[in-house]
């Protein structure tokens, strides 16, 4: 386990990273009453969130943003296991120093996340929601960060403006869509069905049937809901994980090619190049 804490301005950035061969618990407090925004990578780790006798419990955080409020009686547990890694990265600001956050920031968290400016509980939960490709892409970036000493600070205050950028965003675009919550559920669990089968996903007919809406709704809501069509997220999704595979040398081009679903290693590799600008065997 790995915990970093860096103070950018008004906002502190919490950073945890833990990959074990075991399963593992890790809790955590804070020190004085914050509003934040919490960003899941990869792993699918899960969180309970306890204070005083109530409990909050998510199983399945990839790609999840998750903004709150929680004060000095609020404990955050982590259970990581081998097969669910934890990737967390928490931008976080107290209470007090809302009014004095630069760039109207403090204005933006005053008119879309005013549950949490002014608190009726220890912990409030605001608005969530699953990452745009784009949002996954800087956190992911975050936690593989190659540059050292004063480019990589410089590399990290700039990627953390921009994935509150779009955290914003995303929260005005969801907020005049208004996607109601048993449909949000369902666009979700079509999400989960792809990432369970990514390297064969079903038709949007097949995923429509497994998840109770028909293919316009599923079509509509899940764009408005992720930012990109269905399989243009599928896309995303794959070239994002053999990437990964690439880089951490779990594989060569060709396997991760064929376990994310490409059987052309031609089209895999002007997909990779087109969506990161450079082609995969020129990674390092």
């Amino acid at each position: 386990m790995t915990r970093d804490i860096i103070d950018i301005n008004d906002f502190t950035i919490l950073v945890e990273e833990a990959k074990v061969n075991e399963p593992t618990v890790d809790s955590c407090f804070f020190d004085e009453p914050i509003i934040a925004v919490a960003f899941y990578g990869s792993g699918n780790v899960d969180l309970t969130v306890q204070y005083v006798n109530k409990e909050k419990g998510f199983n399945h955080t990839k790609g999840l943003a998750l903004s709150f409020y929680a004060d000095e009686k609020v404990e955050f547990i982590h259970s990581v296991s081998a097969s669910k890694p934890l990737e967390c990265l928490v931008i976080a600001t107290s209470a007090k120093a809302i009014e004095d956050l630069p760039n109207q920031e403090g204005e933006l968290f005053g008119e879309m996340l005013n549950q949490l400016v002014n608190p009726i509980d220890h912990y409030v939960e605001g608005p969530s929601f699953i990452m745009t490709p784009e949002m996954q892409s800087i956190v992911d970036s975050l936690f593989n960060i190659k540059y050292e000493g004063k480019t990589k600070m410089m590399f990290f205050r700039s990627q953390i403006t921009a994935l509150l950028s779009h955290f914003f965003g995303q929260l005005a675009i969801l907020k005049t869509d208004r996607i109601k919550t048993p449909e949000r559920e369902k666009l979700n669990l079509a999400k989960e069905i792809l990432l369970k089968h990514i390297d064969n996903p079903p038709s949007l007919s097949e995923i429509s049937k497994q998840i109770g809406l028909n293919t316009f709704k599923l079509k509509k809501g899940f764009k408005a809901f992720f930012g990109v069509p269905v399989f243009k997220y599928l896309q995303n999704e794959r070239l994002t994980l053999a990437h990964k595979m690439i880089r951490n040398q779990k594989s060569t081009v060709q396997e991760a090619a064929w376990h994310v679903g490409y059987e052309s290693l031609s089209s895999f590799s002007n997909a990779f190049e087109k969506k990161f600008g450079y082609r995969p065997s020129q990674i390092k």
